[in-house]
């Protein structure tokens, strides 16, 4: 399968999806599309987008594209990188035109305690 990785997806993840032939939007020169011309160009020549961008559900129409549409819901490789099946798995099981989310556990905010000035 060809996928291809939006600009806001940790670099990292290509390993992971060594199994396919990957590649980025940087690579391809595209790093400047916005997400509809994007889209167009990608769609003849990839199977899969794989993004971070959870609106593009509400800015694009993708129900007549032959693009399956994969996106991670953050892009914190300190979240994501403990693990990576689930990416996987939503990428193996892409088909054409779909559009599925890949959930991960909200990292927990660690906030000093307020200290007023002396």
């Amino acid at each position: 399968m060809r996928v291809l990785l939006d600009k806001n997806v940790p670099h990292p993840i290509k390993r992971a999806l060594a199994a396919h032939s990957v590649s980025t939007v940087d690579d391809e020169g595209w790093g400047t599309l916005s997400n509809g011309l994007l889209l167009r160009a990608a769609e003849p020549r990839f199977d899969v987008l794989v993004t971070c961008d959870q609106n593009i559900i509400h800015q694009q129409n993708l129900a007549q594209r032959r693009l399956a549409v994969v996106v991670i819901d953050t892009n914190l490789w300190s979240v994501i990188q403990v693990d990576l099946k689930p990416i996987r798995h939503a990428v193996n099981a892409a088909l054409p035109g779909s559009y599925q989310v890949v959930h991960y556990p909200k990292p927990v905010l660690r906030r000093r305690p307020y200290q007023p000035p002396r």
